[in-house]
């Protein structure tokens, strides 16, 4: 068996260590999105003392108000934890100054204009903290980025301030995991991966998530543990680019993927299946890998795989039109121009309202340049503005599903009456497989 690691630990380190395991700890969380809300809620409802800082100030006072605008986590649990005072929430980080034991970093990670990456809100959060850094403090960066970040940006950063890393305060990465809508895996129940800069700093953060997660993994570096992330990532936009690559030669060579996925995946080795679909969107998958493809380039390696799959992945909302349009022309002998349109779905990915690069949208846009009418039915996003134009979720009833020459779903929320769309649509492009149990003439798949 092999033997327990012995760290030795500063004294500052080890009073951290037992303010942690007696939750005693103080945390702030900055960034309280869809990673940084339910984590928030996760260490108060441990028992945690927990201030949420956000710029955006309708976010403070939703959480104050006690509601939620993140969908896995309720409003009640947020007005349970703010009433007993356990979770507050502010716009600004003068709350620094009442020495955080704990401060976790859960910014955004966009890319700009040229696709790459755009580490702006990860900087200013850490001046920030760099202001107020006291000793006896553990900086958790959770930010997706390119391996290096930690160590590159954040430590020269926070050691300027004249305290040492390792010894006065503590600084590791963990990657964010969160998987918006899944009923399954929250963040209670994914397992963290934690590297430090030091063994101290490792050892605290392990401590820290282990209060709220039951499998900490400790790798041995914040670089391994950005790397994590963005391999985790990497693995799916590629799959994804092969399945949809896939699936546009299955349909030339007369062959049902979907089919053919649902038999390879009988097999129990050496395959995970994967779904072709109209894109990729939300904020990891198409843009995680971007930022490993950046970093490599600057090292002089070119990851062609990524590059390849991306262009596949980005390829897919024109193709979904093409192929619509083929579809509409062969089952009614209509033009797409000033034909009636209806898109189910315009979020991301199915029972979430985040449409942060929703291919629906691509989808939308060409198809409104082409010259058909557009409107669209999703029941977690209300409003719409596209190009300057403000279209309204219509309500999904018979009347006007017949009004529409062809019904596209591009996301498939569970709540539909598939039976309701079937029955009243004279036109069905199915880019989510959503319809595999009927055998209806007038629904045609991706």
């Amino acid at each position: 068996m092999k033997k327990a690691r012995q760290i030795k630990m500063s004294e500052s380190a080890r009073h951290l260590k037992r303010k942690i395991l007696e939750q005693r700890a103080k945390i702030a969380i900055v960034g309280l999105g869809y990673v940084g809300l339910p984590l928030a809620c996760e260490f108060a409802l441990k028992g945690f003392r927990v201030t949420g800082i956000d710029i955006d100030t309708e976010k403070i006072r939703a959480i104050l108000k006690g509601k939620s605008y993140v969908g896995d986590v309720p409003s009640a649990v947020i007005a349970k934890l703010v009433k007993k005072g356990s979770f507050r929430a502010v716009c600004d980080y003068q709350c620094l100054n009442e020495k955080m034991d704990v401060v976790i970093v859960c910014v955004p990670t966009p890319l700009n204009r040229a696709k790459d990456p755009d580490i702006s809100f990860i900087v200013n959060a850490t001046e920030e903290i760099r202001k107020h850094l006291q000793p006896e403090e553990l900086v958790i960066l959770e930010s997706t980025t390119y391996p290096g970040t930690t160590e590159e940006v954040i430590l020269p950063a926070l050691e300027s301030s004249g305290l040492k890393v390792g010894e006065d305060f503590f600084l590791c990465f963990s990657p964010e995991r969160i998987d918006p809508g899944n009923p399954h895996y929250q963040t209670h129940n994914i397992p963290k991966v934690v590297g430090g800069v030091s063994p101290t700093c490792t050892d605290l953060a392990a401590c820290l998530y282990g209060q709220i997660t039951p499998q900490v993994i400790q790798v041995s570096s914040p670089r391994t543990a950005e790397m994590t992330k963005l391999l985790e990532n990497t693995f799916r936009i590629v799959n994804i680019g092969l399945v949809n690559e896939l699936a546009r030669a299955a349909g030339s060579l007369g062959v049902n993927i979907w089919e053919a996925i649902d038999a390879a995946k009988t097999k129990p080795f050496g395959y995970m299946a994967f779904y072709p679909g109209p894109g990729i969107g939300g904020h990891c998958i198409g843009i995680d890998p971007l930022y490993l493809s950046w970093k490599a380039r600057l090292h002089g390696m070119d990851l062609n795989f990524i590059d390849l799959a991306r262009r596949m992945n980005v390829e897919m909302p024109q193709y979904v039109v093409s192929q619509a349009v083929y579809a509409l022309n062969k089952h009614c002998g209509k033009a797409i121009s000033r034909s009636r349109v209806m898109l189910l779905g315009v979020s991301y990915k199915k029972d979430v309202s985040d449409m942060r690069e929703s291919p629906a949208l691509d989808i939308l846009a060409l198809l409104k340049k082409l010259g058909a009418m557009i409107c669209y039915h999703d029941p977690y996003v209300p409003e719409v503005r596209e190009d300057g134009v403000l279209l309204k979720s219509l309500p999904l009833t018979p009347g006007n599903l017949k009004k529409q020459d062809l019904v596209i779903l591009t996301t498939d929320h569970t709540c539909w009456n598939r039976n309701l769309i079937v029955r009243h649509s004279r036109l069905i492009f199915d880019t989510r497989n959503a319809f595999k149990d009927f055998s209806e003439s007038h629904i045609v798949r991706l």
